[in-house]
């Protein structure tokens, strides 16, 4: 059996993590590669695909997420909305952001207390965050 097509499967007790995509780009390179490394590191990963922020919601009321990731794409208006909606659903649930995110956006995102990792952003810094925000939303 090739290796690389192994599933990994997280304890039982494994923070979950909803990963989305808020544009409909067509780039899944990225999120494929940071969900990979959550499910390495011991998270359960949803992966939602592009879906719209009252979606994003009733995923992650659905599944009962600890973390919701999302795929920006370069459009930080919609990933506001996406944000604000889920603070109004579950305000305890922490949010980060990842994908092609300019310099000003990532400004913005961070008055909004959202954790941003644009490209360059290592894999170590993203699980890392995923661990430290998940801490206080379940028993690891």
């Amino acid at each position: 059996m090739n290796s690389a097509l192994t599933e990994v499967t997280p304890p039982a007790h494994a923070p979950r993590i909803l990963l989305v995509k808020t544009a409909l780009d067509g780039h899944w390179r990225g999120i494929s590669v940071v969900a990979r490394a959550l499910r390495d590191g011991g998270f359960h990963v949803i992966l939602g695909g592009m879906i719209t922020g009252a979606e994003i919601v009733r995923a992650a009321i659905d599944e009962d997420v600890d973390l919701v990731g999302l795929n920006i794409g370069g459009h930080v208006g919609v990933a506001e909305r996406c944000i604000a909606e889920l603070r109004a659903a579950r305000p305890e649930l922490p949010i980060f952001c990842g994908g092609v995110i300019a310099p000003w956006a990532v400004k913005r995102l961070k008055a909004l207390e959202v954790e941003v990792y644009p490209p360059g952003s290592t894999l170590e810094d993203i699980v890392g965050a995923a661990r430290r925000l998940t801490q206080t939303t379940t028993a690891v």
